[in-house]
């Protein structure tokens, strides 16, 4: 084969290649066997039975809220971190205090999370180990006071969670101080 023959015959095979791995992707792309069709309607409509509609927290809501907590423990001197974070339990925002010690970054999100898992504020929840000591086992939790949900209609839709006071009573009343922020 001549030179010229073998860059066509090589060119040839690329586009072949890469047309099927092409294919490949967009097949993969499509809608799952089995899975129930999203039917548009005229005008762009969808059938809702097949979605939720859920309440979230905007980045401004969970920074002011955050801020109202950092500002309620710098008022009585104490170093804490505040986390906010999702339904999801995805971390919205984090402030952490000037002088905040290590350990108060991780805590306070983890205090977040939990509050927001159980619907409950976390002091509530440590009174439920004594029945269920396996609880602080799940990843991700904290069974310590200092957490608290941030509710819609009675369905959590956020936690706040401080970390780093000298109790967990104190932590949970700058966590209050973060969600009595978005209720004003």
């Amino acid at each position: 084969m001549n030179t010229r023959t073998r860059v066509l015959t090589g060119t040839a095979l690329a586009v072949a290649l890469g047309a099927g791995t092409f294919g490949a992707v967009s097949a993969s792309a499509a809608q799952p066997e089995g899975a129930p069709a999203v039917v548009a309607k005229k005008d762009g409509e969808t059938n809702e039975k097949n979605f939720t509609t859920t309440t979230h927290l905007t980045v401004d809501a969970a920074t002011r809220a955050a801020r109202a907590a950092l500002e309620a423990a710098q008022k009585e001197n104490q170093k804490v971190t505040v986390a906010v974070v999702d339904r999801n339990g995805n971390t919205i925002v984090t402030l952490r205090g000037d002088g905040a010690g290590p350990q108060s970054y991780e805590s306070a999100q983890r205090k977040a999370f939990t509050a927001v898992s159980w619907n409950a504020p976390t002091s509530v929840l440590v009174g439920r180990l004594a029945q269920t000591p396996n609880l602080k086992d799940i990843p991700g939790t904290l069974f310590l006071g200092g957490g608290t949900p941030v509710q819609a209609k009675g369905a959590p839709v956020a936690g706040i969670g401080v970390a780093g006071a000298p109790s967990g009573d104190l932590d949970e009343k700058y966590a209050k101080a973060g969600v009595d922020a978005l209720e004003n």
